[in-house]
């Protein structure tokens, strides 16, 4: 009610129009990915045209008219930077594989080495690796840098569609686990290992 009370009242279309898109001109509402900033101003857009295309010229109309596209930027403005934050973090993707390059066989090792200790996000992670690079070394996979868990899970899947539904599970955990903030289990860890031994056990179509 606060923000109602300290809009002056003879504030025009125009200047309104203005404010908000000085606002909206903020860094912060294009930090995040290009298509979803989009989507959300043409939304933003839409609804000041909306109301500013029943603003009356004159009289108190107006004013109401006003008050309300006041109310819309405002929401729309803390819900944007509500939502942008934990978006841009969770985007934040990196590749699977990084420094030196290792054998299906050495990050099986890993794998297992993590989960005696205890540390199940890290042998979810050697696990995935071990899978993709197991396809990769039988040429189910080209090997490619900079491939994602979705990516392997899309692109696997294809080749072997027996188990596509057991890798696109596996990379959902992963991504869970190593970007969506969900503390890693050992069941999840398990899980990853026997779509491992899944996988090893299938053979691949034709390339």
């Amino acid at each position: 009610m606060r923000v109602f009370l300290e809009v002056p009242v003879t504030i025009s279309r125009e200047e309104a129009r203005k404010a908000a898109e000085r606002e909206l001109a903020d860094p912060v509402y294009h930090q995040d990915d290009p298509s979803l900033v989009e989507r959300a101003l043409t939304w933003v857009f839409e609804k000041i045209s909306e109301l500013l295309s029943r603003i009356g010229g004159v009289g108190d109309t107006r004013y109401l008219g006003v008050a309300a596209l006041v109310a819309v930027i405002v929401i729309t403005l803390v819900a944007l930077r509500l939502r942008l934050g934990p978006l841009r973090a969770a985007r934040r993707v990196e590749p699977l594989f990084t420094g030196a390059e290792r054998t299906a066989a050495e990050h099986r090792a890993a794998a297992e080495r993590h989960a005696a200790a205890g540390e199940w996000a890290e042998a979810i992670r050697e696990r995935l690796r071990a899978i993709v690079r197991d396809l990769e070394e039988r040429a189910l996979l080209d090997p490619r840098p900079g491939r994602t868990a979705d990516e392997v899970a899309a692109e696997a899947g294809g080749v072997l569609p027996g188990s596509a539904d057991a890798l696109r599970e596996a990379a959902r955990i992963f991504d869970d686990v190593w970007y969506g903030g969900r503390p890693a289990t050992r069941e999840m860890a398990e899980r990853l290992r026997a779509v491992d031994e899944q996988v090893r056990a299938t053979r691949g179509g034709v390339r």
